[in-house]
């Protein structure tokens, strides 16, 4: 399972992949290896936030397997300033590259100091096997 040393994983395991560290600054957000299989084949992803600003843990979309339907979590508070308009022809991007062109959405991050209360590499490798 591919857990990248860059990034930063939420308890709900989603990632964040921050391009900077002030506020203001732009992150990358998607699901982990270990979420898309537990997800399973992935269906279809709904994300209708684009341009609403949410606080960390608000949900922001919706992703529908085989096996069920689980909410989508901010990991840090921001603004949604994109969408991966790929993921809605080709869901299935999520399970095959979720570290690259499986992501989800860009935001804009409004309290990047919330990234400190986030797992690294570590502390996520831990949560999952534990």
């Amino acid at each position: 399972m591919l857990i990248p040393d860059n990034f930063k994983y939420t308890k709900d395991h989603e990632w964040i992949r921050p391009e900077g560290k002030t506020e203001g600054a732009t992150a990358i957000i998607g699901i982990t290896d270990f979420a898309q299989g537990e997800l399973g084949d992935i269906v279809f992803i709904e994300i209708e936030t684009l341009g609403e600003h949410l606080e960390k843990e608000a949900t922001f979309g919706t992703v529908e397997a085989v096996k069920t339907v689980s909410d989508l979590f901010m990991p840090v508070s921001g603004k949604v300033i994109e969408i991966n308009e790929a993921i809605n022809t080709s869901p299935e991007l999520v399970n095959k590259d979720p570290y690259g062109e499986g992501w989800l959405i860009k935001i804009e991050m409004t309290a990047p100091d919330q990234l400190d209360t986030l797992y690294d590499k570590n502390g996520y490798e831990k949560l999952i096997n534990a």
